[in-house]
């Protein structure tokens, strides 16, 4: 009982400052989603021509056809 007592405290002090919030004039004040100003910091995504096979192959240490070969990853 002294565990319900206590969390009877806690509840109520929670309910006091909610109430204080809802004190505030909020009037002026835009509603948003987040407290900040979120904007994305990448880049839009823009297709463009790749380089050909031939130049990409070029810089791959083993290839085969138009596959680069890697190591295998799982044995």
């Amino acid at each position: 009982d002294e565990e319900v007592e206590k969390m009877r405290d806690e509840m109520s002090n929670i309910l006091d400052n909610i109430a204080v919030l809802n004190e505030i004039n909020t009037d002026s004040v835009d509603p948003t989603g987040h407290s900040v100003d979120l904007k994305s910091v990448l880049r839009d995504d823009v297709s463009k021509d790749s380089l050909p096979t031939a130049d990409i192959l070029s810089n791959a240490p083993n290839y085969d056809e138009d596959l680069i070969k890697i190591k295998p990853v799982f044995e």
